[in-house]
This record gives structure tokens, sequence and C-alpha cells, in this order.
């Protein structure tokens, strides 16, 4: 059974390894350098009053997924970024469905007119899941560099909350 609940600073070293495991993977993320616990608090604080994470866990506590949704500053006060990391091999069993119950809520909460979500166009099941959560594409961004120096297409989707 997988529950979703408020993330805290005692689960970024869990939530590290899990995103650390989809970098070095690769593909799907455009996060290519290593994640640290301290990294990850670091994330969690930028904007406290207007953010919120998210866990999914097991019965046993063992983190298979995060979400997180904060504000994105290019757009404006209206619109919440959000970002989904699930564990390898993870996919598909409802886990992102979820997190995005729990995230939508709280970004209307926050004030949030509506969510932008950016994927790399080579990420097809990243694609295919914002998409069937109702997200609409709204923008391309051809040839983004990456930290590494790999050339990505991104695709920015929105999901309105009013």
């Amino acid at each position: 059974m997988i529950t979703v609940r408020r993330a805290g600073e005692f689960d970024a070293r869990e939530m590290a390894g899990l995103l650390d495991a989809i970098i070095r993977k690769g593909g799907t993320t455009a996060h290519t350098k290593p994640v640290s616990r301290d990294s990850l608090l670091e994330w969690m604080h930028r904007a406290p009053t207007r953010s919120a994470w998210f866990v999914a866990e097991t019965d046993a506590g063992e983190i298979k997924g995060f979400q997180f949704i904060e504000p994105h500053h290019e757009l404006g006060p209206d619109v919440g970024d959000i970002a989904t990391f699930v564990a390898i091999g993870e996919t598909g069993f409802g886990i992102g469905s979820k997190l995005f119950e729990k995230t939508k809520s709280a970004a209307q909460a926050l004030g949030y007119r509506w969510i932008n979500a950016t994927i790399r166009a080579d990420n097809a099941g990243g694609l295919a899941y914002y998409q069937s959560r109702g997200f609409e594409d709204y923008a391309f961004h051809p040839d983004v560099p990456l930290a590494n120096g790999q050339i990505v297409d991104r695709i920015s989707k929105r999901f309105d909350l009013t």
C-alpha cells in the first residue's frame, strides 16, 4: 500500500538517493549532477511559504516517489512549477497519480492559478504522465543545453487550477 504525506527534512537522504538513481540511469530528467541530502534540503527551503513537497511511501516506510511544487519565477506569482520523481521500476503503479492529488490541492491552497511542467521531449513516460493528468502543451523549447553539455528539446505543459 502506498500513502502520500508531506515530505520532511528526515526524508531528504532517501529522496536524494532515489533521484540520484534516476540521474545515473539518464534519459528522463534534466538533472545531470549527483544530488546530496544537503542540496535537496536547500531546494526544499528555497521558497518555504510558496512550496509543497510530498513523498509516496510503502507501509514499511520506503519512499517510492516524490513530487514538489514551487514558484516559477519567470512565469509570475500565479504559476507553480512541478517536478515528479518515481523510483526506477515503480512507474505505472499509481504513485504519480497519488502524489498529484496532494500536490494539486496544495497548489490551490498556495494560491496558484496554474501549474507548469517542463519535460524533456525524449522522456515519453514523463510526457504521458502529465498528459494523463490533464496537462496541455503550451511551449516547445528546442536545443536546451543541460549541465553536462547534452542538448535536448523540452516541452512545457500547463494545468489550469481555476
